[in-house]
């Protein structure tokens, strides 16, 4: 069957047929970085890495692009309250927010652009938006007049027709009862701190909440973007007003298929401090939780129904991963590892007709409830035929491939052991110290994943150690991997060294340059030219990140 979505939109489920034949292009919104995200964001978070995974899985390219929103009202409450720069108070919570992603296992975005980097292009959209009269200044602010905006309403069914003329909201966040006009640039008003206004063309200030991942999305992605995502909350006013500056400013259609997870309630009730049902994941991992677990939990239910979160169902999750890993740990046995050359005819027909149930339940709208089902279904059959001694070791390899072939989906089951580095192969790694250049090393890693050098500054070789002895206990703030002439395998037995350390490497992607989204998703088909980082947040967040060219941050750090 074909992929069908629904479209937020249209309010109904659609064939879904990308701009460009084989690739998705798709905007999913991120985090506002004031504070740690908590566990009905990280449902959505989760939710939007599952679709991701199944484009790939059903052959698409994508190219994701995920928002860092650091400067808004919330921001800079908190930048203020606690004396910081909007910048060093953000970027603590950026630094949990990766950690958090990677702990459960969801793979990096392409882009993860932060709107305080980008607020050239935000002025120039509301440049665009003042040529075809969409604008008015007051107050020393910029607001879009959604009265010069037929279409307005369309996506969350709001009337602006009941809107009281000449009614503007200076807020980010409002009710639909609120229809106003939006600011898409906020004039600086006196105790907001200088590290939070620009001096621009449109005056000193800074943008509107709206205002930033329009310009983000049409940078990285274009001006019609395939998908863009986020929980039924962004549908009003986030989205609404998205779409009347973007398309107001280009004359194009913004998105054609939007999509809205729902909310995520704990024992039945909306998540709250002082109810004391209000949960972060690291709440949850003092529990005892297990964050495969976790991740479980929150991808079993369909994105479009709220899921109400208990300790009850998150043991049934647990359960759940047991029954998949105790199946796994049987086949493994019984093939002894190995592919078989035995395996049924009849048993391989089974699989397959499990394996089109899984996709048809990806298929129908992302329904991962209908896709779980048909793997379960699978899992009890052939747990049975364990039992009864029907299975050969062709039919167990047969069975484990199957096992593995729904998890590059679902992302649960534990990782294998893997091989480090191609024979023949080596790469040159820098290791600096600190991201200010307070010093600098050499590591070139031999074809058995070992350390066959290491220099410093003034500092002699050391003796042959392992990539993880080496990295141990030492001050690092970034690793450079500098490869020269290397094949892409290098670099993915780089990183499966690297994430060997326990117990979770981060990898995410970063770039300087326009066409980062050109950059192929990390560690696949990288060329020679790629640099690698990897950053360590602390002993047990590390996150890698790519650059075509190296990163003008480390201009003190020695680099070669």
């Amino acid at each position: 069957m074909p992929l069908s979505l629904q479209n937020t939109l249209s309010r109904s489920l659609e064939t879904f047929v990308p701009l460009e034949e084989g690739r998705i292009r798709l905007y999913t919104c991120g985090p506002t970085v004031y504070n740690r995200v908590h566990i009905g964001n990280l449902r959505t978070f989760v939710w939007e890495d599952v679709m991701c995974r199944t484009f790939r899985w059903l052959g698409y390219r994508t190219t994701q692009v995920m928002n860092l929103t650091d400067i808004d009202d919330k921001t800079i409450r908190g930048a203020v309250a606690e004396g910081l720069s909007l910048r060093e108070f953000t970027q603590k919570h950026v630094e949990t927010f990766f950690l958090d992603l990677a702990t459960l296992g969801v793979a990096p975005a392409d882009v993860y652009p932060r709107a305080t980097d980008h607020i050239e292009e935000m002025v120039e959209i509301v440049r665009k938006l003042e040529e075809r009269g969409h604008t008015y200044e007051s107050d020393g602010s910029v607001w879009f007049r959604i009265a010069s905006f037929p279409a307005y309403g369309r996506l969350s069914r709001v009337d602006p027709s009941a809107m009281k003329r000449g009614a503007r909201v200076a807020d980010d966040e409002y009710e639909k009862e609120d229809v106003r006009d939006f600011a898409v640039w906020k004039g600086a008003k006196e105790g907001e701190p200088d590290s939070a206004t620009w001096t621009t063309p449109l005056g000193r200030g800074r943008p509107g909440w709206h205002l930033e991942c329009s310009a983000m999305a049409m940078k990285y992605l274009g001006e019609t973007l395939d998908i863009h995502t986020g929980a039924v909350d962004n549908i009003f006013p986030h989205h609404e007003n998205e779409i009347a500056q973007s398309e107001g400013a280009t004359g194009k259609a913004f998105v054609r298929t939007w999509m809205h997870a729902e909310h995520l309630v704990v024992d039945g009730e909306k998540m709250s401090k002082s109810k004391g049902n209000f949960f972060t994941l690291p709440d949850l991992l003092a529990r005892g939780a297990s964050p495969r677990a976790i991740r479980y939990l929150l991808l079993s239910v369909p994105y479009r129904q709220k899921l109400n979160f208990t300790f009850d169902a998150l043991a049934g999750a647990a359960s759940a991963l047991e029954r998949l890993e105790s199946l796994d740990r049987r086949l493994e046995e019984r093939c002894g590892g190995s592919a078989g050359t035995d395996a049924t005819p009849g048993f391989a027909a089974r699989l397959a007709g499990s394996l089109a149930g899984f996709r048809a339940g990806l298929e129908d709208d992302l329904n991962t409830a209908a896709a779980l089902g048909a793997l379960f279904g699978a899992v009890k059959e052939t747990n049975a035929d364990l039992e009864a001694g029907r299975l050969t070791s062709g039919d167990a390899a047969a069975a484990r491939a199957f096992l593995r072939r729904a998890d590059e989906v679902l992302g649960v089951l534990p990782k294998e052991e893997r091989a480090s580095l191609d024979a023949g192969i080596a790469s040159r790694v820098s290791v600096v110290h600190s991201a200010l250049g307070a010093g600098t090393g050499t590591i070139a890693f031999s074809n058995t994943g070992t350390v066959a050098s290491r220099s410093g500054q003034g500092s002699a070789e050391a003796p042959l150690v392992s990539l993880d002895d080496a990295l141990a206990g030492q001050p690092v703030t970034f690793i450079k991997i500098d490869v020269e002439g290397a094949e892409p395998e290098v670099l993915r037995g780089a990183a499966r060294i690297l994430r060997e350390r326990r117990p979770v490497v981060a990898a995410c992607l970063y770039h300087r340059q326009e066409d980062l989204w050109r950059i192929p998703r990390l560690l696949r088909d990288l060329s020679p030219d790629h640099r690698l980082y990897l950053r360590r947040y602390s002993d047990e967040c590390w996150e890698l990140v790519c650059y075509a060219v190296p990163d003008e941050r480390l201009v003190d750090a020695g680099r070669p």
